[in-house]
């Protein structure tokens, strides 16, 4: 099993960046394909961007797609996600997690708030 702790969220203006981070525990991070996930207030969890387990083949969601870049460091075993240009509508718990239909258990998330 995989432990995942996100960190690096905050509050911004629109308009602003961020970079969260993900640290997972256990050698066998780097044989999984990792996305990043979201949830705002009276919302369910959404995908947000994945990337395969090498790094090599990266996917976005259409609200997010040219202004999030998602990125690994398997040596690490650690998962990013650089914020680009947030708009309100960003504002979520940020979490990170396995792409496919078998999940680790879930971390605490990073707030992220964009003020307009």
């Amino acid at each position: 099993q995989v432990q995942l702790v996100e960190s690096g969220g905050g509050l911004v203006q629109a308009g602003g960046s961020l970079r969260l981070s993900c640290a997972a525990s256990g050698r066998t991070f780097s044989s999984y394909n990792m996305g990043w996930f979201r949830q705002a207030p009276g919302k369910e969890r959404e995908f947000v961007a994945r990337i395969n387990w090498s790094g090599t083949s990266t996917g976005y969601a259409d609200s997010v797609k040219g202004r999030f870049t998602i990125s690994r460091d398997n040596v690490k075993s650690a998962l990013y996600l650089q914020m680009n240009n947030l708009k309100p509508e960003d504002t979520a718990v940020y979490y990170c997690n396995r792409d496919g239909p078998v999940t680790f258990t879930w971390g605490q998330g990073t707030q992220v708030t964009v003020s307009s």
